[in-house]
């Protein structure tokens, strides 16, 4: 049997099927395998979430109903296990997010390859799927050779980070055969922004927040809020939070716009008197230097300019009414959202195949026999925290563990 895509879903299943006693070669048209695995985390790996199956389905955005039987046979637990089985230690950090104890991706890639290691791999690039009577019968290379295989496994992933070798070939392929593709959209990305935000954003490009708080609207609709860290970049706004509440963007509603409460620790009421025990000590200083105690300095011309007040003023003539405004840029720092970046540097493609053509237990698709579906090509995708990866893991597994079964 032949499993067409190197990455996370496509190693597990490789190996799954391969410890059934199946010869099984891998088809990668990259220069080598998990190289996706290799920048994720920001190149420590979220390889899982340290959580049950149903809490991943509570963060799985789309058809979570789907994955109930592929957790149920292979859960966070079982990919620690596994790991860990591999020579890789891991640890659990905030929101149970699981890592290597090394802090090193390539830990993972390597422990993903070992797991596949009876298997051959290949690296070409496949064309087509052949199938005859209904069933699959072999691999079409673009050379033009025909890999024979009496069962195939399409996990050759979605459209984001296309250096990593995810270039949408598999929709194609699957297309060709007969199978429903859900646009393929960007989940997990960058937000861009325009106007005279854009270039407060590019003034502060590189500044990371910790321990803010975003909450993304549409119109007067509340998609999403959580504290964490935030990245300000050249086009826009990035980060761990901005990444999860893309996820939540329609463009259904209103304008979109992102909110930044940059004291989330302290109500209005508490900021205020706060900010006047701060302006008592700064007294003689002007508005321009008053703000130290209270932000990053890379944020502090910014949050100036939407301030609107002298800069030259000395501090002990701010007013009380100039210090509530402050108060209030403070708890609601405001970023008109112009859209998302583009799906190729996305961390996670929306969209792919549907999953109604697809059996939920062995990821076999519904239109042609012995043909099996894993990881990020099907319509499946969830928020941050290792639970992307968890589904690449579990329906590698159930596409292994299931192809020729029958045999």
């Amino acid at each position: 049997m032949v499993v067409v895509g190197g990455g996370a879903a496509g190693m597990l299943a490789a190996g799954t099927a391969a410890r059934r006693g199946l010869s099984v070669t891998v088809v990668e048209h990259a220069d080598r395998t998990c190289k996706k695995i290799l920048i994720t985390g920001k190149g420590r790996c979220n390889v899982t979430n340290n959580c049950t199956p149903d809490e991943v389905l509570r963060n799985v955005r789309s058809n979570p109903k789907f994955l109930y039987s592929a957790l149920e046979d292979f859960s966070p637990v079982d990919t620690m296990a596994l790991m860990e089985s591999l020579g890789v230690p891991l640890k659990t950090e905030r929101g149970r997010r699981v890592f290597p104890v090394s802090d090193r991706a390539a830990d993972i890639a390597a422990a993903l390859q070992r797991y596949a290691g009876d298997c051959s791999i290949r690296f070409a690039d496949a064309k087509r799927i052949e199938t005859a009577d209904g069933a699959v019968c072999g691999v079409r290379l673009s050379d033009g050779n025909l890999l024979a295989a009496d069962g195939v496994i399409l996990a050759t992933g979605g459209l984001s980070y296309p250096a990593t070798g995810s270039t949408g070939d598999g929709y194609r392929m699957a297309k060709e055969l007969g199978h429903t593709i859900v646009p393929p959209t960007a989940s997990l990305v960058a937000l861009t922004v325009g106007g005279t935000a854009r270039e407060e954003c590019r003034a502060m490009m590189g500044l990371s927040l910790r321990n803010v708080r975003l909450t993304l609207f549409e119109g007067d609709k509340r998609l999403y809020s959580e504290q964490g860290e935030m990245l300000f970049t050249h086009f826009g706004i990035s980060g761990p939070l901005v990444l999860s509440a893309s996820a939540y963007l329609r463009g259904r509603g209103g304008a979109p716009r992102v909110e930044i409460d940059l004291k989330p620790a302290l109500d209005a009421e508490t900021l205020y008197h706060r900010i006047g025990r701060d302006f008592e000590k700064l007294a003689a200083k002007s508005a321009a230097n008053s703000l130290t105690e209270l932000l990053p300095s890379g944020m502090i011309p910014v949050l100036l300019a939407r301030w609107g007040i002298d800069q030259t003023k000395r501090v002990n003539q701010i007013t009380r009414e100039e210090r509530r405004a402050l108060v209030g840029l403070l708890k609601a720092f405001v970023i008109p959202i112009a859209g998302k970046e583009d799906v190729s540097r996305a961390v996670v493609t929306a969209g792919g195949v549907s999953v109604r053509q697809v059996n939920p237990r062995t990821m076999e698709s519904k239109l042609i026999q012995n043909l099996h579906f894993a990881g990020e090509l099907l319509d499946l995708d969830a928020y941050t925290g290792g639970y992307n990866l968890q589904i690449a893991f579990a329906t590698g597994h159930a596409a292994g563990r299931h192809i020729l079964e029958d045999r």
